[in-house]
């Protein structure tokens, strides 16, 4: 049975007995009591008219400042109901304005409902209602405004050549975007709503026939199964579907590029799109999709393959430049060429501390440089991090605190990261520099290859929707290695595609 994750207890929870909830008949106590409901917020906006002929043919028009478009609502709903209530010079039934009201107002989607709740949520996330005095039923029109910054260019995934749009944080916007590029009408998306109390609008996009209807129903169990109060940002989403929340190493993609999304659709892949966010959640992932990059598809497959092989080097650069560094000064000098090591000898003379002590402080001082350029207003940050560490190693040799050799090596290790194409990897090389660093500085190489076993089996034992989180390596599949490490030419890898 699958556990329902919780972060409060569940005698906090909401209850939803006022679901089915009828409303009255009468238009001012329907409004007296959202007005109760909603403590008297001043954003509440209500509009009564009244016919000139029939005291009690009258309606409300009910929407929330800001969310809904006033434009839509005074040209579709306003303007058409106060002619036909002009117009209406004999005596009309319950029942006749129940019948006309549809006709009469024009908005592009309009729903009619019967029960408390659905006016509560209607009204709540932009939509506009109309009461008529009498009737029970309420009329709900589309008058969402769109409220998103304008669609730019990726902030965090850019390329030389390809698309120069991303996402933006509107949940319609992405999906717009995505239908833009797939025009098959196998595309399909599924919509559903997270947090008892955001309602956050959650999407999740797939093409029918290409991707697995198992692996599709389990994302869509397991989103249901998440029981919060809101969701902000897709992370929410991810620390809570992923198979082992354990593991410092990603098991979801995120993308604000709507053409990487596109390709995993393409490859049978699910997009989980979130509003607020403009990281769409690609399922499942496997590891060697995190140094692939949208341009590696856009430019010659040779560059595109050695490039490949460059992040992949970076990565294992990045993890184990300072780990092997410090075995090798500490544990195993023979190993180091008797000129190299008189030079780094030299360079430690003056240096009071222990080669740990001196490689921790450089990657914890690079590290903050790195957090603070992030922080920093965008104008100044970049030039705060590349000043702060030319002038911060530069002076740290020339006072001895640490050897140049160590200054070299850490800059080596944090170049390497700016290589890679994701930040969730390059978190998780951020992650284990560390624990390699400490384990090697205790028992050398030896505790390098050990810690190399342990990643190895621990990567191997993942699964992301019970896909092998190390396929094609582990298990081994020679017809799949056409796109991993290298890749080959489109002609080929579109015939592989087709021929599934």
């Amino acid at each position: 049975m699958r556990q329902r994750y919780l972060l409060k207890s569940p005698n906090k929870e909401k209850t939803t007995a006022c679901s089915a909830t009828p409303l009255y008949d009468d238009v001012n106590k329907n409004i007296e009591r959202l007005l109760n409901e909603l403590g008297n917020s001043s954003d509440v906006s209500f509009r009564m008219v009244e016919s000139p002929y029939q005291n009690t043919l009258k309606a409300a028009v009910i929407h929330l400042d800001g969310l809904a478009d006033e434009n839509i609502i005074n040209e579709n709903i306003m303007t058409p109901l106060i002619q036909w209530l002009k117009e209406s010079n004999q005596v009309v039934t319950v029942e006749k304005t129940e019948e006309q009201i549809p006709q009469i107002l024009t908005v592009s989607q309009l729903t009619i409902k019967e029960n408390w709740h659905e006016f509560v949520s209607a009204v709540l996330t932009g939509d506009t209602v109309v009461l008529m005095n009498g009737s029970s039923k309420i009329f709900i029109g589309n008058t969402k405004k769109l409220q998103s910054r304008a669609v730019t260019e990726p902030t965090s995934q850019t390329v030389v050549r390809g698309p120069k749009d991303s996402f933006t944080e509107n949940l319609r916007t992405n999906t717009s975007l995505i239908r833009a590029r797939i025009q098959d009408s196998n595309l399909r998306l599924d919509s559903m709503k997270i947090g008892s109390v955001t309602h956050t609008d959650i999407g999740i996009m797939y093409i029918q026939g290409n991707a697995d209807e198992r692996i599709v129903e389990e994302i869509k169990e397991r989103l249901k199964g998440i029981k919060v109060d809101g969701v902000l940002e897709s992370n929410y989403i991810e620390e809570f579907i992923r198979d082992d929340r354990t593991t410092i190493f990603p098991l979801l993609l995120n993308t604000e590029r709507p053409d990487a999304v596109v390709g995993n659709l393409l490859e049978g892949r699910i997009a989980i799109i979130v509003q607020g966010t403009p990281f769409v959640l690609i399922a499942p992932a496997i590891f060697s999709q995190f140094f692939q990059s949208p341009e590696d598809y856009y430019q010659n497959y040779y560059i595109a393959s050695f490039l490949r092989i460059l992040r992949f080097g970076s990565f294992f650069l990045s993890m184990y430049a300072s780990a092997i560094y410090l075995a090798l000064i500490t544990h195993h000098q023979g190993l180091i060429p008797n000129t190299l090591m008189v030079s780094l000898m030299a360079q430690r003379e003056r240096v009071p501390f222990p080669a740990i002590v001196e490689m921790l402080v450089m990657e914890l001082a690079f590290e903050m440089l790195r957090e603070a350029g992030i922080r920093m207003p965008r104008a100044i940050g970049p030039a705060v991090s590349i000043v702060g560490a030319l002038i911060l190693g530069q002076a740290a040799v020339e006072a001895g605190f640490v050897s140049a050799a160590v200054v070299i090596i850490v800059a080596i290790s944090a170049i390497s990261n700016f290589t890679l194409p994701s930040t969730s990897i390059v978190n998780a090389a951020r992650g284990f520099r560390f624990i390699l660093i400490i384990v090697s500085a205790f028992i050398g190489l030896y505790g390098i290859l050990l810690m190399t076993l342990c990643i190895c089996l621990h990567i191997s034992s993942l699964r992301s929707f019970g896909v092998p989180y190390f396929s094609p390596f582990a298990p081994f599949d020679f017809k799949e290695q056409k796109d991993t490490l290298v890749r080959f030419s489109l002609p080929s890898l579109l015939k592989k595609h087709q021929n599934k």
